[in-house]
């Protein structure tokens, strides 16, 4: 199995290896069969990335291939980001062994996936923290109904639902989710 120098390169020096506390999107993807693990961190700036930041677990193709994606990715646009193909990756890495072309899949679809999150976040209206509303001075409300969430901030009368605050981003979400939508962290599970 031979890879191509940039692929050698990326593997052995990889770029924006990491994670970003305070992600405006987080996207991980996996492949149980070769047991590949990636997850993307992205930070977004007037509609373009302007950080990413990635973490794998895999072989040197896949850590080439998220080195890679994120260098293809920085500075674009949502859009633009959204287009990255697995082809383009491969392509743009010279080419990878036809056994490792699945890599190129799991990295694109990592960073779509977290500008995915990013967007339903936003879509969403990043209200799922009860707040104070305007003209309703003191009085915390429910994200999901608006209802009054006086002196229950974990409770909410109206529309019957429990809440918790995450231990990452202090937000507020249904007990239930197992993970935040403000920050995608996931519930420890004892």
């Amino acid at each position: 199995m031979m890879y191509s120098d940039k692929v050698m390169e990326h593997f052995q020096n990889p770029k924006n290896v990491g994670v970003i506390k305070d992600a405006d999107g987080v996207g991980k993807v996996g492949n149980p069969v070769c047991g590949d693990l990636m997850t993307f961190y992205i930070k977004v700036e007037d509609n373009h990335l302007a950080d990413i930041k990635f973490q794998t677990f895999g072989c040197g193709a896949a850590i080439a291939v998220s080195s890679m994606v994120s260098e293809m990715a920085m500075g674009k646009s949502l859009d633009e980001a959204m287009k990255i193909t697995n082809m383009d990756v491969a392509e743009e890495l010279g080419g990878l062994p036809k056994n490792k072309l699945h890599c190129s899949n799991l990295g694109a679809d990592a960073l779509h996936a977290a500008i995915k999150d990013y967007q339903n976040k936003e879509s969403a209206g990043k209200t799922v923290e009860p707040e104070k509303k305007a003209g309703q001075a003191g009085k915390l409300t429910c994200p999901y109904c608006d209802g009054p969430m006086e002196g229950m901030e974990q409770f909410c009368q109206k529309c019957q639902l429990d809440l918790e605050k995450c231990p990452e981003c202090g937000k507020y979400f249904k007990k239930d989710d197992t993970t935040c939508p403000h920050c995608g962290a996931t519930k420890v599970r004892v």
